[in-house]
């Protein structure tokens, strides 16, 4: 189910279903990188003002679920404006920061992204740019992330499947919003 807070800024309305903490796991497999299953941790947050801050941990897992080791972190800021149109500045631990611009699909909450703009340090690794794809699935978050490097054409790279955590607040909220109910519970369900 998708809340929006009463002190969400109105313009990120349309991206009200990021909002929240997301955990998963995924694999990633590109050319000249490990393959590998990971764990993921999202979250999505705001604090009235017209972005979404957004934050990013994955690790590396062994064949039976455990931490092996961190994979990826990255940070950003994410926008939209009254058209749809996305905007997002990100920043990875990889040395690595990006400007994406992209739209919320019609009557979905699906956004698709494209690097606009590219800035590396010396320290990080080749990359030219990608293509990031986010929907909201069965209550689900999902994304697929593509990218290129000077040597390898644009091809998928990582994806993942992620829950919505709830918090003890939210379920005592859902709680609340259910109302009294019969002794024998029984009216709920007519």
């Amino acid at each position: 189910m998708i809340q929006i807070p009463s002190d969400l800024n109105p313009d990120l309305v349309p991206l009200a279903f990021l909002l929240g903490t997301w955990e998963g796991a995924g694999v990633s497999d590109f050319p000249g990188a490990e393959k590998c299953n990971f764990g993921q941790s999202v979250t999505f947050s705001h604090d009235g003002r017209d972005f979404l801050e957004y934050h990013s941990h994955s690790w590396v897992l062994d064949a039976e679920g455990n931490k092996v080791k961190p994979l990826e972190s990255e940070s950003g800021y994410w926008r939209v404006d009254k058209d749809r149109k996305v905007e997002v500045v990100m920043v990875r631990d990889q040395g690595v920061v990006e400007v994406w611009y992209g739209e919320l699909a019609a009557q979905k909450p699906q956004i698709d992204l494209v690097t606009d703009a590219v800035a590396r340090t010396a320290a990080s690794g080749p990359y030219s740019g990608g293509k990031r794809l986010y929907g909201y699935v069965n209550s689900d978050l999902m994304w697929v992330g593509e990218k290129s490097t000077p040597d390898v054409e644009l091809r998928p790279y990582m994806s993942a499947h992620l829950k919505k955590v709830v918090t003890p607040e939210e379920v005592e909220a859902m709680a609340k919003s259910l109302g009294d109910l019969p002794d024998d519970g029984i009216a709920f369900f007519k």
